[in-house]
């Protein structure tokens, strides 16, 4: 054969494998009934094996390797559609979704497992708050997302700071510096930019938050020991979407929010802006502020970019403002004197900028690149001092899943820093610092059959100052049938010291002092046992129960020490901090009337003290509940929601009371288009005050009691939501 035929033969076999490869591609497109938009439905096959996630675009492409498929398409808010076909060359197929009566359907795919797996099938256990709660509690807390943080099982929310109001995330009874918050899979709130962090973060502008509870330090770093929470923004679809919702309070409390998305065929945007104003309140009447003075404005947009059906360019922009003042209300007032000196304040200003590119290939396999750059100032002036700082943040990461079978392999490369500077201001202990972290991470998910899924993980960190961390995750997911399963996990996590790490008393930045070089990193690992019981009858009713242990040990505990002259320092402790206990939580929709209730019991042991091993304001009982009923025939909604938190320890090993809390609300739907929401908080105004003065000292130099309780008392909203 010459040279000649030989090419010719060549060009022939390439041109016909073209052509058969493109017959062996079936393009899905995935849309809605009634407005024709995209949705991001899951693929299964045969009811059971995950193929994958419709893009951005709502496509999936199939490789057609078999000559016949069954499908179900799944997706939030939507009936699942089963479908059969024979591919026989066919190269699109549209389907369309009808919408569900049911909206508050549980969310099937999240971003925090890294994989294509359903929630309801992963081996790493996650909890999700969707687009439903989030427009709930807009309507109800249109400022921050505290108290939806709150209503999660295993959750305390724990205010550091009567002043301030500054509040911390505890998962599992563990510290907030073990919880990591990440803010569309970025870490944007640690160290000294943590400070006000979801106290200024408003629900409107999101589409779910994420939680995982226990070790996630191998798929995000470290922090990530007690927890993780990932807050995810809305996308826009091409349904045109504007929200204008108006708030206002009986503890002088406006806010002012709005919300408008579009998508294009090349082009989206998404847009939030919000203000929240409030009046400094004297609940107590004691002479100071239990809720302070409050001006904060939030601008949030973002430009989407489709430069194919497989590729989506994004870039965003935040910017917070917040000024806060609380102390003595005749400061406050403009009315010192003498006596009445206290104060402080709180000026902020928070600017992040977000770049995020995704683009699927043949086979769905998917390339995501995530960058950001975020810089905090804070400017704390009080009677007696005057700080200024500046911490700047920035995180990027390229990551690539690859789907094969029935399993799917995921790994990345990410670099992560911050830097802390202080700005001409009062000398201060603390000097300037700075860190930085190289990662790699590799996770494999197998499913092994119709019952059994194993997950292994293995994350490399390597901190320029604090050394080489090896972070291994193991879990698995086995279901015995249609109603029984069960999970089981562990892995290993690290935090690097910080003299900005969260504690249970918020201290003066003038006390602290800097992180000392024999101090080294705090280590952990994790495990997690669970089973789960679901189980269906009639038309809609449903029943769901998952009882889970847990226990965390985190060795070399920093812990920080006021000293006699008042400097806090930091140092390791010889024996480990202890966290166990388990946790449960029911889900049922019994005609028409949803209901969620959680308990979680808690044992945390701080096992470097001879005695008084307890973790101080960590409640070992805790229950809460939520009862809501739609009555679509007239217009209305209604929840009810109940808690009780058992007794805990202050920090002099006296022991508080245990209290309960309520809260209700009605929602009236007025015509397509505008709805009216009145919600009671706090219904029967527990408050710690009740039990104990919040300051000690004198009104010119008072000190703080740690808080336990609410102390704002009862509040009542009335808020309007328009929405196109």
């Amino acid at each position: 054969m010459n040279t000649s035929n030989a090419k010719f033969l060549l060009f022939l076999f390439s041109f016909l494998t073209t052509i058969v490869s493109a017959q062996q591609k079936t393009t899905i497109k995935v849309i809605d009934t009634e407005t024709k938009e995209t949705l991001p439905a899951t693929v299964i096959r045969n009811n059971d094996a995950v193929l994958g996630i419709t893009d951005s675009a709502g496509i999936y492409v199939l490789q057609n390797d078999k000559k016949s498929y069954h499908l179900s398409f799944d997706c939030l808010g939507y009936e699942k559609l089963l479908f059969s076909f024979t591919p026989n060359g066919k190269k699109q197929i549209q389907i369309a979704l009808t919408p569900s009566n049911n909206m508050l359907s549980e969310v099937n795919i999240v971003a925090s497992t890294r994989n294509n797996q359903r929630i309801e099938n992963s081996p790493l256990k996650v909890e999700v708050l969707g687009k439903e709660e989030m427009a709930e509690e807009n309507t109800i807390k249109p400022g921050n997302i505290v108290s939806l943080l709150g209503d999660m099982s295993g959750v305390q929310l724990q205010q550091t700071s009567a002043v301030s109001g500054n509040t911390t995330v505890r998962i599992q009874g563990l510290d907030g510096r073990y919880t990591q918050i990440l803010r569309d899979g970025m870490p944007l709130y640690d160290g000294f930019s943590g400070d006000f962090g979801i106290l200024s973060i408003p629900p409107l502008d999101l589409k779910q938050i994420e939680m995982i509870k226990g070790s996630a330090s191998t798929l995000y770093g470290g922090g990530a020991i007690g927890g993780l929470i990932n807050i995810l923004s809305k996308t826009p679809t091409t349904r045109q979407e504007a929200v204008l919702t108006l708030n206002a309070t009986t503890l002088t409390e406006t806010n002012v929010n709005t919300y408008l998305s579009k998508r294009y065929k090349k082009f989206g945007y998404t847009f939030f802006g919000g203000t929240t104003n409030q009046s400094a309140v004297d609940v107590d009447k004691d002479g100071f502020s239990d809720v302070g003075n409050l001006h904060n404005v939030v601008i949030h947009p973002r430009l989407f970019f489709y430069p194919d059906a497989l590729t989506t360019l994004t870039a965003g922009y935040t910017v917070t403002v917040e000024n806060r003042l609380g102390g003595d209300m005749q400061v406050i007032a403009d009315n010192e004197d003498a006596t009445h000196q206290y104060f402080e304040k709180n000026n902020t200003i928070r600017h992040t900028g977000e770049l995020s590119f995704t683009k699927h290939f043949d086979r769905n396999i998917r390339l995501d690149f995530k960058n950001s750059f975020s810089s905090f100032k804070r400017k704390i002036t009080t009677d007696t001092h005057y700080f200024n700082g500046l911490q700047n943040d920035y995180f990027s990461e390229l990551s690539l899943l690859v789907p094969y079978g029935r399993s799917s392999l995921v790994g990345g490369l990410n670099f992560t820093g911050n830097s802390f500077r202080k700005l001409p201001c009062d000398s201060i202990s603390l000097h300037n610092f700075s860190h930085q972290i190289a990662g790699a991470f590799v996770q494999n998910t197998w499913n092994m059959n119709d019952k059994l899924l194993i997950e292994a993980g293995l994350r490399n960190d390597y901190h320029f100052q604090y050394g080489n961390f090896i972070l291994p995750r193991l879990a698995t997911f086995y279901r015995f049938d249609k109603h029984w399963a069960a999970r089981a996990g562990a892995g290993m996590g690290y935090k690097a010291p910080s003299p900005f790490a969260s504690q249970l008393v918020d201290y003066d930045i003038e006390q602290l002092q800097p992180i000392g070089n024999d101090v080294v990193a705090e280590k952990s690992v994790g495990y997690n046992l669970e089973a789960n019981y679901k189980t269906t009858w009639g038309d809609e009713n449903s029943f769901f129960v998952n009882h889970a242990f847990f226990l965390t040990k985190v060795d070399n505990p920093i812990i920080a020490t006021e000293q006699t002259n008042g400097e806090v320092t930091f140092a390791n402790m010889d024996k480990p901090v202890i966290s166990e206990g388990f946790d449960t939580y029911i889900k049922a929709d019994i005609e028409g009337w949803e209901l969620y209730a959680g308990y979680t019991f808690t044992i945390v042991k701080r096992t470097y003290l001879s005695d008084n091993q307890f973790m101080p304001l960590t409640p070992k009982n805790r229950f809460a509940f939520t009862l809501v009923r739609d009555f679509d025939e007239i217009g209305m909604r209604f929840g009810l929601e109940g808690s009780y938190t058992g007794s805990q320890y202050r920090l002099d090993a006296t022991q508080t009371p245990g209290y309960y809390f309520m809260a209700a609300m009605i929602e009236k739907r007025i015509g397509k288009y505008v709805s009216v929401v009145l919600n009671g908080e706090n219904l029967l105004d527990y408050r710690q005050s009740n039990v104990e003065s919040l300051y000690t000292g004198s009104i010119s130099n008072p000190t703080f009691v740690p808080l336990w309780a609410p102390i704002d008392g009862r509040v009542i909203n009335l808020s309007l939501k328009i929405s196109l």
